[in-house]
């Protein structure tokens, strides 16, 4: 099986970092997998002890093929971090693995990553593995798809990111002129149209807005677990823009996913279950007061 390299991007929380990496660590490819990790800049001088404790940490690190580390100079910020990481490394590897500083992984999250890569690899049709799973309250299949793309642990091959479209104002307009936006939405579960707006007006500055509708007006999938390999231990406060909440955690996978064996279409059941989800609790009214995975990336500190 050809590895895909595991791309993080960290920036000042040593602990969270530390806690990421410590479970990419403990995954079964683990040794196998080259690590590239992107350190971004600080802002300002207040900001620059926290970076500093975060590069002395990972020049510490070991238990992967390689580890490999940039440390920028200016402050990138999440979105263009990311933006510019991924086009870099799948230029040079083909396929990527994307991890934050605020992810705790299942151990066996590499491998259904790389399993997945491997097997849909020449199915068009499916644009990324993902590998988080809202705690929706029902069963779901041991994997589905759902249409558009993710940003918690997630990865894809250079056809993929190649339909990366940077331009939101080009996306509202596809939405718009196609009559899209209500199921962009989930059907009206959550306001995705509006934080891709905010995005298109420099409200916001997300990368992962763009690269959900990116996939969902071309009508590409995304391959998901059943039970979550992936857990955000970011929204504890720490982050810029973000209070502590706790309706995003979920119980990690103890076992191995089994990857294939099912029809390459948005499944109904997980759709509704996840559109469910953000019903529930009255989740929309929560959400107005912390910035979610989609707002300004994938994870809840602000670069």
């Amino acid at each position: 099986m050809k590895m895909a390299p595991v791309v993080l991007f960290v920036y000042k929380r040593p602990w969270h970092t530390r806690k990421t990496i410590e479970a990419l660590k403990g995954n079964l490819l683990a040794e196998r997998s080259d690590l590239i990790i992107f350190s971004d800049g600080p802002k300002d001088k207040t900001e620059k002890g926290l970076v500093d404790d975060v590069r002395r940490y990972l020049r510490t690190i070991n238990g992967f093929k390689t580890v490999r580390t940039i440390e920028r100079d200016d402050n990138y910020g999440l979105s263009r971090s990311i933006i510019a990481g991924v086009t870099e490394v799948i230029a040079e590897y083909g396929r990527v693995v994307v991890m934050e500083d605020d992810l705790v992984t299942s151990p066996y999250f590499l491998k259904f990553m790389n399993e997945g890569l491997e097997y849909y690899e020449t199915n068009n049709h499916v644009i990324s593995i993902h590998g988080y799973v809202f705690p929706v309250k029902g069963t779901l299949p041991e994997t589905f798809f759902i249409r558009g793309a993710d940003c918690w642990g997630w990865a894809t091959w250079k056809r993929g990111w190649d339909l990366f479209e940077p331009d939101g104002l080009k996306l509202i307009s596809q939405l718009e002129e196609r009559k899209l936006t209500h199921r962009f939405d989930m059907n009206g579960a959550f306001p995705y149209t509006q934080m891709l707006r905010d995005q298109a007006n420099n409200k916001v500055d997300s990368w992962a807005i763009r690269w959900h509708a990116s996939a969902f007006l071309l009508n590409k999938v995304t391959l998901f677990p059943g039970q979550s390999l992936v857990q955000n231990i970011g929204v504890d406060s720490s982050g810029t823009h973000c209070d502590s909440v706790d309706f995003f955690l979920c119980t990690l996978s103890e076992r191995s996913i089994a990857v294939g064996g099912i029809e390459v279409r948005e499944n109904d059941k997980a759709f509704h279950l996840v559109k469910g989800f953000f019903w529930r609790r009255k989740i929309r009214s929560v959400l107005r007061t912390i910035v979610n995975p989609f707002r300004r990336g994938t994870s809840v500190e602000s670069t």
